[in-house]
């Protein structure tokens, strides 16, 4: 599959070498002009190229989305309706702080800038260190590390239920985007939490009805 990252650092980089591990090709954007990821795309391999965040959301047919998440407006959106995009970011100030949504969510937010894309929240919960050294391909689903995953369009959860799996995390459905959503941005239940996919099917999921349940 062709896969577009929309920011090259710690949770961008990390996915980046992840899916290129799993066969993936990628393409991979910065802030500034791709060459400055050289080093970077070499050290990836044949698999990965960079490009500038109009290319990489060309070239996607699912593109992630790890941008400071307040500079979400820049995101090309034009050229992102009708694909699958998946929201991998955090709503933290440049301080370190959080922004008061009030009511909202991060990733309805994010909805709001991106009319018409099929998005989807995913690879926001787990710490860049964690994401990097906890997946498992060779363990059974319910062992590995849980990646939950939110969103109202249920194919578009599928397709990025089975990336999940193949970088060796358990996929778990945490609902809507609204509703999962809120789970799984900072302050929500699922965020920073490190457990199997079967503990958090089993608080989720109590009926065994969930993405993971359904891959398994």
């Amino acid at each position: 599959m062709r896969i577009g990252i929309i920011g090259s650092g710690r949770i961008g980089g990390t996915l980046a070498r992840l899916l290129t591990a799993a066969e993936h090709e990628i393409a991979l954007s910065h802030g500034s002009d791709p060459v400055a990821l050289r080093e970077q795309i070499a050290e990836l391999g044949p698999k990965a190229r960079a490009a500038s965040s109009d290319e990489v959301a060309d070239f996607g047919e699912v593109v992630i989305l790890a941008i400071p998440w307040q500079n979400r407006q820049q995101l090309p959106a034009d050229r992102l309706k009708g694909k699958i995009v998946v929201d991998a970011m955090n709503p933290y100030r440049p301080d370190g702080g959080l922004y008061d949504l009030e009511r909202s969510t991060s990733t309805e937010e994010v909805a709001m800038v991106l009319p018409g894309s099929r998005l989807v929240k995913a690879f926001n919960t787990l710490h860049a260190r964690d994401l990097a050294v906890r997946g498992q391909p060779d363990r059974p689903i319910e062992e590995r590390t849980a990646l939950p995953i939110a969103g109202d369009d249920q194919a578009a959860k599928r397709v990025i239920a089975v990336l999940v799996e193949q970088i060796g995390f358990a996929p778990v459905d945490s609902g809507s985007l609204r509703e999962g959503g809120r789970l799984q941005q900072p302050g929500g239940a699922l965020y920073a939490r490190v457990v199997s996919g079967a503990e958090a099917e089993a608080d989720l999921h109590p009926r065994g009805v969930g993405i993971g349940a359904q891959h398994a």
